[in-house]
């Protein structure tokens, strides 16, 4: 059942919406460098101001790296990761008026056969990502290429979430609310097209499969192995980190093949966990590029001992 937004004549909710707007029409009209020079700078600030967010992201990393990382590479990598949200953040703002073409431009494209071969099996297929990088910027040289879907989370304000899925729907996808997104999943890749979802975030522990992540049972959506398991559409992971030159580097990996059993609890649980791990390479690789300020552990299953 689709979740009921806020009421959008709520005058908290159009005052937001007008300092967006005035913001976002500021940082448009400055140079990219500057923007991204001031969004680092403004990141550290946050993190340092931020003692809530700082506090989580420091437990997460002290969960998933143990002793392995020092007090202090733990405080750099998570005031790295809170300088990369801003940094994304506020690139997202400045090239949202830019045409398609010239937000490809920034983009290198790693393993486009990856893609291609998954086209190939005429299934559609399924993209998967993590809040890693600036996964914003992936829509661009996908949807170029096929139909592209893209699940999400509607923001807790509608009206600057209507501009956000205009520059998602400007740059060719189209926005599916995760609430309710099922058949127009199933509609998308039965027409050849391609669905993206991120599945690195908490979910409430009534609709999670528990998988390790960094060696800890994360509550992690089912969704993206159900729609494989029912359409046959390939799974590729994708991950859009920073590259030199304030330009960004778009990695599509080998589709996901595994063996399957035919239990369809047991496939879930297999699927999930495997793309999980994907995602903790990625992570493990680059843990400046994770969003840790998100509680990844917060639901947990029925049967841990507290």
């Amino acid at each position: 059942m689709p979740k009921r937004r806020p009421d959008s004549s709520s005058v908290g909710i159009h005052l937001s919406y007008v300092l967006y707007r005035l913001f976002a029409s500021f940082v448009a009209r400055l140079p990219r460098r500057i923007v991204l020079l001031f969004s680092e700078a403004l990141g550290a600030l946050v993190y340092h101001l931020d003692s809530r967010r700082r506090r989580i992201a420091l437990d997460n990393l002290s969960r998933a790296f143990g002793r392995s990382l020092s007090h202090e590479d733990r405080r750099r990598t998570a005031r790295r990761s809170m300088m990369n949200f801003v940094r994304s953040l506020f690139d997202i703002l400045k090239t949202a008026p830019w045409p398609p073409g010239r937000v490809e431009a920034l983009i290198d494209v790693q393993g486009k056969e990856n893609l291609e071969t998954a086209l190939a099996r005429g299934r559609g297929v399924l993209l998967f990502t993590a809040h890693f990088g600036n996964w914003e910027m992936v829509i661009t040289p996908i949807a170029r290429r096929v139909p592209f879907h893209v699940i999400v989370r509607a923001l807790d304000n509608p009206l600057i979430d209507r501009e956000l899925e205009s520059v998602r729907a400007r740059r060719g996808a189209t926005v599916l609310n995760k609430f309710g997104a099922g058949r127009p999943v199933l509609r998308a890749l039965g027409r050849k097209g391609a669905v993206g979802i991120v599945i690195d975030q908490n979910v409430l522990r009534r609709e999670a499969v528990f998988v390790d992540f960094f060696g800890i049972p994360a509550a992690t959506t089912p969704a993206l192995a159900v729609f494989h398991l029912r359409t046959g559409a390939p799974i590729v992971p994708m991950f859009c980190v920073p590259a030199p030159g304030d330009r960004y580097r778009l990695i599509f990996g080998p589709p996901v093949d595994l063996p399957l059993t035919g239990d369809e609890a047991v496939d879930v649980l297999k699927i999930t966990a495997v793309c999980t791990k994907m995602i903790e390479d990625a992570v493990r690789r680059d843990p400046d590029s994770w969003l840790w300020i998100h509680k990844r552990w917060q639901s947990r299953p029925h049967d841990e001992k507290s």
